[in-house]
């Protein structure tokens, strides 16, 4: 029987980690349980937000892929997200990289430097953002909305690359700068493979910290460069109708699909080098 097979080497049956099983069962119903809800709410026919609905429709989707406001918004995330990760996965990737090869006691300063944006509260850091940007003339620009999402990024990516290194054996990019590799062919041919995946997952959550973030797009994005979850966040506080929920369900299948292609890509990888 499934509960009394070994659940680890300790002799730890099934049955004893139930207890364990439902927590965490209860858990994620806690964590998804909001999400699920959304869905539903999308494909009412009524003109406010009412759970369950009385009845079923498809025209706040068709309200939302038939809005230019809506489109545009959303084409601005896509393409503020992708710069982000383009730009957080190498910075991270050689932050990572030079702290762990790093002999000075100061690296583990500066690691805490870098891992700052995750601790200090992003409103202070959208406040902050918001007068240096009014200065430099960065608001409701690309660019500006790129350069602060990601330093908010980079920490994720940091910290995952971070966890890939202490999995690899230096000594195989040392044996390739032995043989005559500079520093930056050997980390490219060498190491850069065999940590990939951990870069590629720093990659997809630099783009999810971005294309989900709201606090800073409402201080620096604006106009025609307003993000989806600013414009979000503004229809919300004028007028509450289901085009939130379709919106909702359209970012958690975004999610979702990122997530599923990442696994399925890792393990047609993981495939072909064995």
């Amino acid at each position: 029987m499934w509960l009394r097979q070994m659940a680890s080497e300790t002799q730890i049956t099934h049955a004893q980690r139930l207890w364990l099983y439902l927590l965490g069962g209860l858990v994620m119903i806690f964590l998804v349980a909001p999400s699920l809800i959304v869905i539903p709410l999308s494909f009412s026919g009524s003109q406010y937000l009412e759970f369950p609905p009385q009845t079923w429709s498809t025209r706040w989707y068709d309200n939302y892929f038939g809005s230019i406001e809506w489109r545009e918004a959303t084409y601005t995330s896509l393409l503020a997200a992708t710069l982000t990760a383009l730009f957080a996965t190498p910075l991270g990737t050689a932050a990572a990289y030079g702290l762990h090869v790093s002999r000075f006691g100061w690296a583990r300063y500066v690691q805490a430097v870098l891992l700052l944006p995750m601790i200090v509260p992003i409103i202070l850091i959208a406040v902050g953002v918001f007068f240096l940007y009014a200065k430099l003339g960065l608001l409701n620009t690309i660019t500006g909305l790129v350069l602060a999402h990601t330093i908010l990024a980079i920490p994720f990516v940091l910290i995952i690359v971070t966890a890939g290194f202490r999995t690899y054996d230096m000594n195989q990019e040392l044996v390739a700068r032995s043989l005559g590799a500079s520093r930056f062919v050997a980390f490219v041919t060498v190491t850069l493979p065999q940590i990939k995946f951990s870069a590629i997952s720093g990659a997809l959550l630099a783009f999810l910290t971005s294309f989900d973030e709201v606090v800073i797009a409402l201080f620096i994005s604006g106009g025609e460069r307003a993000t989806i979850t600013r414009r979000m966040f503004n229809a919300l506080r004028d007028q509450v109708d289901p085009t939130i929920a379709a919106i909702s369900t359209c970012l958690i299948s975004v999610s979702i699909l990122a997530v599923i292609i990442f696994q399925i890509c890792s393990r047609d990888v993981e495939g072909r080098d064995r």
